[in-house]
């Protein structure tokens, strides 16, 4: 496996260090106190050719890979987490869907070619209050009724859901069968009875705006239709396996960009007449961690390398999932303890990554979800 980028790649991850440096980290800090979401930066990723990355010029994408994708993910959550997974939700998630979908390609670029130019917003409607980790207890329900479905239910933990303008909602056509007759759709925001219910108030990614998305008699195209009933459970997987390497790649990059402050903190500070990063422990803990980063980088880049070549990527997805989520998780809070009573102040910022590190082991499948999907493969 060459994991060697090449000039493209390379311009690519320059392109998305320099805009987030330049762009999205001066005000990360303001937006994790006020819970606020500039769309303007969600506009100039699209403006920039990021979000489209991973896909065909035929539905307004780039025409390149999940590659060049998850280095602009890294970069971008660097500084900012909070635009990194609305970003990863609105590319991977949102597009995955409808891309891997059997809608047909008019359908796919009137939903596709909107969000990723950045114009607009897309959401994942898959979680329900009683339907995390088993998302087989959906309770949305789609109705046929001629040339059209009626959507009654709800979703939760929506990512981007108060500032959307489009969502794929998975629903039931007949409860009595579960996943069997689970589908998915694309629906307009602007479609009568749909609205927003409740936002969440996070302990981290607080920028990110997630909601409840709720939906009453909502009146949906059959042509809108993404999967045939009883394909939406497959749709749903194999968009989350996408949407693995996302978060994976999230949680890379706030634990490098974490790492990095800590290494030039501990150059600075200096206790007992020398910088304390001639302090032994602290340098040799500072080697472990690096260690474990460059070990997630090669998990996360080697599982966007398995989705571009077409080869199946569901067990790397979870692996780069899972590791670079706890590397995340791991490096922050020892980022905060290196940096002593500063860590915990909010101006170092070290803090709020600790915060954003701990939901990506938790969302698009728990870590504990990725060790089933890993250990399922051992003992066939």
């Amino acid at each position: 496996m060459n994991l060697t980028l090449n000039d493209e790649q390379k311009r690519i991850q320059t392109l998305a260090r320099e805009f987030a440096e330049r762009e999205v980290k001066p005000g990360a800090i303001e937006r994790d106190e006020t819970s606020t979401y500039d769309v303007g930066l969600f506009n100039k990723l699209g403006k920039l050719g990021l979000i489209g990355l991973p896909y065909p010029t035929t539905v307004g994408g780039q025409g390149m890979g999940y590659l060049e994708y998850a280095l602009a993910v890294e970069e971008i959550s660097k500084v900012d987490a909070s635009l990194g997974i609305s970003y990863s939700v609105a590319t991977s998630l949102y597009g995955g869907t409808i891309f891997n979908s059997s809608a047909s390609e008019e359908v796919k670029k009137k939903f596709m070619a909107p969000v990723l130019s950045g114009e607009h917003l897309g959401g994942f409607g898959l979680t329900e209050h009683g339907a995390g980790s088993d998302a087989a207890g959906q309770k949305t329900i789609a109705k046929q009724d001629g040339d059209f479905y009626i959507l009654n239910g709800s979703k939760c933990f929506n990512t981007n859901g108060p500032l959307a303008d489009y969502y794929v909602i998975y629903a039931l056509t007949d409860p009595s069968v579960g996943t069997k007759s689970m589908t998915c759709f694309a629906v307009e925001r602007s479609t009568p009875g749909v609205s927003i219910g409740h936002i969440e108030n996070k302990m981290g990614i607080r920028s990110a705006q997630v909601s409840e998305i709720l939906l009453d008699n909502v009146r949906v195209p059959a042509a809108n239709m993404l999967a045939q009933p009883g394909e939406g459970f497959k749709l749903a997987m194999k968009t989350l396996d996408c949407g693995r390497i996302g978060v994976a790649a999230q949680g890379l990059g706030i634990a490098e960009g974490a790492f990095e402050i800590a290494r030039k903190y501990m150059m600075e500070r200096e206790q007992f007449g020398k910088p304390i990063s001639k302090q032994q422990y602290l340098a040799f803990k500072m080697a472990e961690l690096y260690t474990k980063i460059q070990g997630a980088k090669l998990l996360v880049y080697g599982a966007a390398l398995a989705h571009d070549a077409g080869t199946r990527f569901t067990v790397d997805a979870a692996m780069a999932k899972m590791t670079a989520t706890d590397v995340a998780m791991e490096v922050t809070t020892e980022a905060v303890q290196m940096l002593g009573g500063n860590g915990y102040m909010r101006e170092y910022e070290v803090e709020r990554m600790m915060r954003d590190a701990k939901i990506t082991q938790i969302y698009e499948g728990t870590n504990e979800i990725q060790r089933l999907v890993i250990s399922g493969t051992l003992f066939r």
